[in-house]
Order: C-alpha cells, then sequence, then structure tokens
C-alpha cells in the first residue's frame, strides 16, 4: 500500500489536513485500539519514547495542546511557567473532541478543528523517527519529530515531568 493509498485509513479530518501540508506519510492500521503510548508501542514495535502524546490541557480556561513523548509524564507547573498562565489543568473528554475534532486516544499533533497553541517537549528531538496517533485510536503515522513540530506549528519548551 502507497502512502497515498493509507490516508484513507486516517480519520478524515487528518487526511485532509496531510493533502492540505502536501504531507506523504504512511498511515498505519491495527485490529485493536492503541489509546496509550504502551499499547502504540507494542503494536508498532517500537520504544515507548517514540510514540508522541497529544494532551490537551487548558491554561485560564484556553485549550493548549501538550506534545510530549510517551515515557514522560507533562509537569503541569512547567507548563503554566511557559505560558505565564495562573492555571492549567487537564480538560475532559468533550472539550478535547470540540478543540481537536478527536477522541482521546486518536488526537494526531496537527489537523485539528480549532487553532489552538501547540507546545512540544524538547525530548521529542531524542529520536529519529516518532509516532504519532492518525485521527483514530487504531491508526498512527510515523514523522520525524523536527517536521512534525514544524506541521504542528509547536513552540519546543521543556516540560517533561523531572525523573524521580
Amino acid at each position: 500500500m502507497t502512502a497515498d493509498d493509507s490516508t484513507a485509513l486516517a480519520h478524515p479530518q487528518f487526511a485532509a489536513a496531510l493533502r492540505e501540508l502536501g504531507l506523504d506519510v504512511e498511515i498505519r492500521r491495527f485490529p485493536h485500539e492503541t489509546r496509550t503510548a504502551q499499547q502504540a508501542a507494542e503494536a508498532i514495535g517500537c520504544a515507548v519514547s517514540e510514540i508522541v502524546k497529544s494532551l490537551v490541557f487548558a491554561a485560564d480556561g484556553v485549550p493548549v495542546l501538550v506534545l510530549m513523548d510517551g515515557a514522560s509524564r507533562v509537569d503541569v507547573e512547567r507548563v503554566r511557567w511557559e505560558l505565564c498562565a495562573g492555571e492549567v489543568t487537564r480538560v475532559d473528554a468533550k472539550v478535547v473532541r470540540e478543540t481537536t475534532g478527536y477522541a482521546i486516544g486518536g488526537v494526531p499533533p496537527f489537523g485539528h478543528r480549532t487553532r489552538t497553541r501547540v507546545l512540544a517537549d524538547r525530548g521529542l528531538l531524542d529520536h529519529d523517527l516518532v509516532w504519532a496517533a492518525a485521527g483514530l485510536p487504531h491508526t498512527v503515522f510515523a514523522l520525524d519529530p523536527k517536521s512534525l513540530v514544524s506541521h504542528a506549528g509547536a513552540t519546543l519548551v521543556d516540560v517533561r515531568e523531572a525523573s524521580a
């Protein structure tokens, strides 16, 4: 299957974003949902840190997307500091869908329903290739992290929770 053919496996909104950006990526579909980074890594056969989590938070009530490697957790205080926000909180599934157009577990790093500020943790750049959701909980695509950050319009930041 060519990358062009494989976009039919992606969420239609995400497939349209790929076309608009002129990106030619291969979409992989799995028989079972890969809603967690661990499930996705096992299905792909890669390290959990090579999975991109697309997480939606609210900074003073305004949605913001944080791209984080699958092996790490977001430090909400670092996000708050980066955004000069008074408060940063996780949002519920309804806000994720309203903001991005996708369900939790399938949120890609770009191609969202609304224009949202995007932060990408610098740790993503530690890899040659990363895997992210293609709009559905059982689809993924691979891209080099610099291109992914660029297409997401993300600001590179250090928002990874410190190791214990």
